[in-house]
């Protein structure tokens, strides 16, 4: 049964991926940290190749043939943005080089202006530090004050002490979707329901969401989200905001220069409408269209059906890590399906440095993620000082590099085990 799913999945779409079939360190390549970056299939390299090859030229500028041929791709993958999350419209959906721009946007031009002295922001211990870092600026700023979400005993986002925390002196609730150390998937639709009841405004987090599985900006009822087009096998350089219009509406100017103009005087400016608004400058054209076409690719496979197939293969990976007595692995367990957890798993190994794990591993071809994450402050929390190490998954990963995987895991522990012995 499960070789069937991997055919029918993994191993359909693998040929896709030139960058899989290698050796590292002469062991075939078993690549599992998609969590940090996604692999791009050829569909997306072709689009990125043949928009430099054979329409390259700026957009919305000129009146000449290449001009209008890559505005009308590059507003095409807007439109795909825009369905793919199920915005209301696509002036929703703002263009930014990554997630942590897209935070940036909305700290700057949205929180620095409407927060003062004593408005609170809640924001949890998991939080990526691009989900961190932006808001110790708007506090620092404006005096507003920053409170944490703690953990539940199973290390998933602990709703009973959101609601501890949050008051009519909450002005903003920025929160992760999916934990990139811990893989819990927090209950986003229940907490902007309960900010929007105190009139607070819901950020969240996508970047480990919406690669994976369905994400409906509807249903959320968030105010904004972010996202990266490299984990969603697109391009480096490329993400998007999504903004509910009227509020995108009410904020003034990111950054200024051309493209975000509508008249431009010696002393002054008028503005674009949205989504220009918030996009000074050239954009990543190649990059946008990529990920229109990154797009195309996820929903021709169907993230309904990515999601079931990496839920599998998360069930498969904990079964395999729980046969390590040493083996110690953070956030919740899968249930019975697989579900209720992302496709990762961050772990230790008793007293051996995530670092000299994933060192070993890579001599095995194994490529995983070790260290913080940029989640310091949660493994700090978590009393995890020198970090973690992470095996995180994609459609494109099959049961049997999860058994290489293993194997390699279960060697290097031993190994580690006779030099210490």
């Amino acid at each position: 049964m499960t070789l069937a799913k991997d055919i029918t999945i993994a191993h359909r779409v693998r040929r896709d991926f030139p960058i899989l079939h290698q050796e590292v360190n002469g062991k075939p390549l078993v690549y599992l940290d998609s969590a940090a970056t996604s692999q791009k299939p050829l569909f997306v390299l072709d689009a990125w190749r043949h928009y430099h090859e054979g329409y390259n030229s700026n957009v919305h500028r000129g009146a000449h043939t290449l001009s209008a041929k890559a505005t009308d791709a590059y507003e095409a993958a807007r439109d795909k943005v825009a369905a793919f999350v199920n915005a209301n419209s696509r002036n929703e959906i703002i263009y930014t080089r990554n997630a942590s721009e897209a935070i940036n946007l909305v700290a700057y031009s949205w929180a620095m202006n409407n927060l003062k002295a004593g408005d609170e922001i809640i924001l949890s211990v998991m939080e990526h530090h691009s989900n961190l870092v932006p808001w110790h600026f708007v506090a620092q700023k404006t005096g507003a004050v920053l409170k944490h979400v703690e953990l539940t005993p199973e290390e998933t986002f602990d709703f009973e002490n959101f609601k501890t925390l949050i008051s009519e002196k909450t002005k903003l609730v920025s929160v992760v979707h999916v934990s990139n150390t811990l893989g819990c998937i927090n209950p986003v639709q229940e907490i902007s329901a309960l900010a929007h009841k105190y009139g607070a405004k819901v950020l969240i987090d996508a970047c480990q969401s919406v690669p994976h599985m369905p994400v409906d900006v509807q249903e959320i009822d968030c105010d904004w989200l972010v996202a990266s087009g490299h984990k969603m096998c697109a391009p480096t350089g490329i993400g998007f905001l999504y903004g509910k219009e009227e509020i995108l509406n009410a904020m003034p100017p990111f950054l200024g220069g051309g493209e975000m103009i509508a008249d431009v005087y010696l002393d002054h400016s008028t503005y674009a409408e949205l989504p220009h608004k918030f996009e000074a400058g050239t954009p990543a054209i190649g990059e946008a269209i990529a990920l229109g076409a990154a797009i195309d690719y996820l929903n021709k496979l169907g993230m309904d059906q990515i999601h079931a197939y990496e839920a599998e293969l998360t069930s498969y990976l904990f079964e395999q890590l729980e046969t390590i007595p040493d083996i110690n692995i953070h956030g919740p367990k899968p249930n019975a399906n697989g579900f209720g957890r992302a496709a990762l798993a961050s772990f230790t190994a008793g007293d051996i440095h995530p670092n000299d794990l994933s060192a070993l591993l890579d001599q095995e071809g194994v490529a995983i993620r070790s260290g913080h994450h940029c989640t310091q402050p949660l493994h700090r929390y978590l009393n995890l000082t020198s970090g973690t190490a992470r095996a995180s998954l994609a459609f494109y990963n099959t049961h049997q590099e999860i058994d290489v995987f293993i194997k390699s895991l279960k060697d290097t522990i031993d190994f580690f085990t006779s030099m210490l012995g």
